[in-house]
């Protein structure tokens, strides 16, 4: 058996006119629809902590779009977890996401690293750099997502039925 090939890492900045707290606690925010996560909700057992278990939830609460683990929480800098999608069939990658207070606002570097060369993860994963900078750049300044990110809250009720029986959040426990 060969030993897979892994992509360089995918490195995306965003510039957000906004405080460093205000980042942060947009994006590690676990008690609603996070609209720059493509309107999923982010669930764990006891909060966001290295080694805790996560899952990206859909709206209706019965799909799990993303799972993994925490692999570093140094607040309000460092958040990087394990990302499998749950309807991709291939290995997790490693999400890291970082953030720099810079020229009065906050610089946000979202990182991706470990995923197989030319798989359906990385090309995903990279066609939604621009979404989830776009969109938490927007919701943190305006309070408002971007244009994209309201038209996925729109259509969301048509992604949650669109998806595979392995999403199911039954088959996706977090202990």
């Amino acid at each position: 058996m060969t030993e897979p090939v892994y992509a360089k890492a995918n490195i995306n900045r965003t510039f957000i006119n906004a405080p460093i707290e205000t980042v942060w606690s947009t994006l590690v925010a676990t008690d609603k629809a996070l609209p720059f996560f493509f309107g999923s909700i982010c669930q764990t057992t006891d909060g966001l902590k290295v080694g805790a278990r996560y899952r990206m939830v859909h709206p209706n609460k019965k799909v799990a779009m993303v799972v993994g683990e925490v692999l570093a929480f140094e607040p309000p800098h460092i958040y990087a977890h394990s990302f499998q999608m749950t309807n991709i069939d291939e290995p997790s990658c490693k999400v890291t996401y970082e953030l720099v207070e810079k020229d009065g606002g906050t610089e946000f570097t979202l990182t991706i690293e470990n995923a197989i060369e030319g798989g359906k993860l990385i090309k995903e994963m990279v066609s939604a750099q621009g979404f989830i900078g776009t969109n938490l750049k927007a919701l943190c300044e305006t309070g408002r997502p971007a244009f994209t990110g309201r038209m996925v809250g729109i259509l969301s009720p048509i992604f949650g039925l669109l998806a595979k029986r392995n999403q199911h959040i039954e088959n996706w426990p977090l202990d």
